[in-house]
């Protein structure tokens, strides 16, 4: 699952989904790292492996953490907060990709933030989704999947990504504490 792109076999052009390589969505209590069931802390310490050795990684916080106002989604912003201070990671918002009718701006609305064109122009190695609609995560990470070679990490508070090279389910802010934790002792050593 590294990066399932063309597959000049079958000649298709589009990257191909995880359930069609056969990845299942982990129970809970588990996570996805490259498509294979894990326990949810072995997923946090490859998570936190991932960022603590990147070049440039950046997490992509959606609506759910960036506009909900509740006392949870306020929690789980400072947690990425300390996640990216952690891990000396950017934050590139992705504020709101949903068309607002009936009046739409094509210049708004069409060309949202483009994932694998904000990978390439940001060079980003490692890219962490959280809060983000899975609807959106699901196409996103399929396409920086197939057009870039950046590692894939999706927090989610559901079932998970499979999309992604690794995925983490139930999401709560102690878990993204748990990975900045871990991120901020492996920067260290």
């Amino acid at each position: 699952m590294a990066n399932r792109c063309l597959n000049l076999e079958d000649r298709s052009f589009l990257t191909p989904s995880a359930p069609m390589d056969g990845i299942i969505l982990p129970d809970s209590g588990h996570g996805l790292v490259m498509g294979g069931v894990v326990a949810e802390e072995r997923a946090i310490e490859e998570a936190a492996r991932k960022i603590a050795g990147a070049k440039n990684p950046t997490i992509f916080p959606g609506p759910l953490v960036l506009w909900k106002s509740t006392p949870d989604s306020v929690r789980m912003a400072e947690a990425v907060v300390r996640l990216a201070h952690a891990g000396a990671m950017k934050i590139i918002p992705m504020a709101d990709y949903r068309p607002k009718y009936p009046k739409i701006n094509p210049e708004e609305e069409i060309n949202p933030s483009h994932p694998n064109l904000t990978i390439w122009h940001n060079k980003i190695d490692v890219c962490l989704f959280v809060g983000v609609h899975c609807h959106y995560s699901n196409i996103a990470l399929k396409i920086i999947r197939g057009g870039t070679s950046c590692y894939t990490i999706a927090l989610c508070s559901y079932a998970g990504d499979d999309e992604a090279h690794l995925t983490i389910r139930d999401l709560t802010p102690g878990t993204v504490d748990r990975i900045a934790t871990e991120v901020a002792r492996m920067r260290k050593g």
